[in-house]
Order: structure tokens, then C-alpha cells, then sequence
């Protein structure tokens, strides 16, 4: 029946309205879950490095590796919280299009006409262009052409590699400045973890060292996922 009243009437406007919040707070909600899953992410490596710190303490002759681990563990917390503050960004763009598409609605209600807005355009724009979004943006840009809110469709997404340019060599300060925020010491350039004199205790075994490579590959494909 719907189809059938499309091709001989206009689309009603408070039903494209209902469509276009409805998209946007799908959205929404899915950058809400993924910025928890950061948060539960960014505590759970923050741990990690605790525990490489302890183990150096408590064994001298693991300091080394342990240094190493929590520099590899340290950058992979500042790729979460640069992941986190993308979507957290994202999100404040969406709520924003929101208020402006609700904007031209009400505005063509009172005046009968809408106007093509550049803005709304260049924010939906910039939000497609991102993995998390782009499926459901699109289908959001095709609902504001039909309104008249945006005169073409937007452009495509960013790769991932492209998206996050520049981040995969995290500089040595940023890195020596997130262990001193955990670790809860001065950030001292090329120092992990403060060794101190402890009894010693047996050499990491191998399966010590597999199980901290698996750790550290679950965490990246979850970050991974969270991009993809």
C-alpha cells in the first residue's frame, strides 16, 4: 500500500523525519557500544602493564622483556584512546545533523518548501567516511536526497590504513607519558618499568611468553574489530 501511495503522493515529511532520527539514534547507539568496548579495552591493557611492571620488580633478570611488553602494551592503550576520542567525536557530529535535520524539517513545515543545507552535507559527509558508519550513513544520506536536505550523495569511506594514518609509530614521549599516568611514576624518556632488588625467581618460560603474545593478538583483533 505504501508503494502504491509513493508513486501517486509525495513523501510525507513527518514520516521521513521518523526515518532519518531513527537512523541517526541506530547510530548513535552503536558508537555508545563500541566506546564501552574501548573503555573495557583501555582498563584491561592498563592492567597488563601493571602486571609486566610487578613481574620485573619481583624477578630483575625478567626487567628487559618486561620493559618491552609494557612499551608494546603502552602503545597499544594510546591507539584505544585515539580510537575512543574518534568516535566520541563522531558521535557529537551525528547529534549535531540530528539537530539540523530536525531543524529543516520544521522549517519546511512553517514555510512549505526546505532548503538544500551545506552543512548537514558536509557533516553526513565526513561521517560516512568512517568504517563504523559508513553502511548506515548512506542509507541515512539517501533519506535527506529524498527530503530535499542534501542535493548528492556523499562520498566513500576512508580505509582503515588511510583513517588511521600516523598512528601506527606512537612517539617515544607519548608512550614514556601513558606508562608514567599507570605506572603512576615520572615519565622518564626510554624507562618502562622501575626495576627494584628482589629474590629471584625462575626465567619466563616459553609458554610464559606464548600466552603474552596471544594476550596481546586477542587485544589487537578486538581493536581491530571495533575499526572494522
Amino acid at each position: 500500500m505504501e508503494s502504491i501511495k509513493a508513486v501517486f503522493w509525495k513523501p510525507d515529511p513527518a514520516a521521513q523525519m521518523r526515518k532519518c532520527n531513527s537512523i541517526i539514534r541506530a547510530n548513535t547507539r552503536k558508537l555508545d557500544r563500541d566506546m564501552q568496548n574501548l573503555k573495557g579495552l583501555d582498563s584491561k591493557t592498563k592492567q597488563y602493564i601493571l602486571q609486566a611492571s610487578k613481574r620485573a620488580q619481583r624477578n630483575p633478570s625478567q626487567a628487559k622483556q618486561a620493559a618491552a611488553e609494557t612499551r608494546t602494551f603502552a602503545r597499544e592503550l594510546i591507539r584505544i584512546r585515539k580510537q575512543s576520542n574518534r568516535l566520541a567525536t563522531s558521535k557529537a557530529q551525528l547529534l549535531s545533523v540530528q539537530m539540523q535535520v530536525n531543524e529543516a524539517f520544521s522549517v519546511r513545515k512553517i514555510e512549505g518548501s526546505i532548503r538544500a543545507s551545506t552543512g548537514i552535507m558536509k557533516d553526513v559527509n565526513s561521517l560516512v567516511r568512517l568504517p563504523e558508519l559508513t553502511g548506515t550513513m548512506r542509507e541515512l544520506s539517501q533519506e535527506l536526497m529524498k527530503a530535499g536536505i542534501i542535493e548528492e550523495m556523499v562520498g566513500d569511506s576512508l580505509p582503515n590504513e588511510e583513517l588511521l594514518e600516523g598512528e601506527d609509530e606512537e612517539a617515544e614521549t607519548e608512550v614514556d607519558k601513558v606508562l608514567g599516568e599507570v605506572l603512576k611514576t615520572p615519565a622518564v624518556p626510554g624507562s618502562a618499568v622501575e626495576s627494584r632488588p628482589a629474590e629471584e625467581e625462575p626465567i619466563a618460560t616459553d609458554d610464559d611468553l606464548e600466552e603474552q603474545e596471544a594476550t596481546l593478538a586477542q587485544m589487537r583483533g578486538r581493536l581491530e574489530a571495533l575499526k572494522s
